[in-house]
């Protein structure tokens, strides 16, 4: 991303459960995912324990892995890197920005947010997609068929650590509202350039407080010294 200055040098990594976090100019955040994949023989991270004697640009490269916890250590440094503009965010959660757009409207959702039940009252149809379905989501096999059909979309920020972003927007239809949500979503306006209206992200505003949450297993709810901003078209 253009925003993104590799200066700044690596001064932690921490990786839980649910949530990494990477310390370099700022603190930045993404989910951990598992993608079950793991062998004794093949580490989900590579080069751990050794990970801090590199520079932000490589760390950063890292979301490009075909493993999901180094990609998710690649978004944590690119969101630690990004250097948002403020002044053109809201404290805004995604969940009432969605319920707005989509009042009666067709809504689709890539991953399962706690709002989906809320998101339901206001959407003519709300249609869930996620990789380990939730009880009433469908599977990622709907997506191809469900999210051409959607007027509002929004999808996680996970998109990008495992690798699905492109062919998601791909499928968007023109004219969709969509929205990038969640810890990982970088908020950066260049996402509006492929065709993005809005990102619903987090910021990290007490990294100490946040690395020892991260540390301790924390979910992203338990996650504090946080907030919640979002940047539209």
């Amino acid at each position: 991303m253009s925003e993104l200055s590799y200066e700044a040098r690596v001064r932690d990594i921490r990786q839980g459960p649910f949530q990494t976090a990477v310390l370099t100019r700022r603190c930045g955040l993404a989910s951990t995912l598992h993608d079950g994949t793991h062998r004794h023989q093949e580490p989900p991270v590579g080069e751990a324990g050794f990970l801090m004697e590199k520079d932000s640009r490589t760390l950063a490269k890292m979301v490009y892995s075909s493993s999901s916890m180094e990609a998710a250590i690649g978004m944590a440094t690119i969101n630690s890197l990004l250097e948002v503009d403020e002044s053109r965010c809201r404290e805004l959660n995604a969940g009432a920005l969605l319920a707005e757009k989509g009042q009666g409207k067709r809504v689709a959702i890539v991953g399962h947010f706690p709002f989906v039940p809320e998101l339901a009252k206001v959407a003519r149809e709300l249609w869930v997609i996620e990789r380990n379905p939730w009880e009433g989501d469908l599977t990622e096999s709907e997506a191809e068929k469900l999210l051409p059909q959607a007027d509002v979309v929004g999808i996680t920020g996970t998109a990008f650590t495992n690798h699905t972003i492109e062919p998601l927007l791909d499928m968007c239809k023109p004219g969709a509202y969509v929205v990038m949500l969640g810890d990982t979503a970088p908020l950066s306006p260049v996402l509006f350039d492929y065709g993005i209206d809005a990102v619903s992200g987090t910021r990290v505003v007490e990294a100490e407080t946040v690395l020892n949450c991260v540390s301790q297993g924390a979910t992203f709810r338990q996650v504090r010294g946080i907030k919640l901003l979002t940047i539209r078209r």
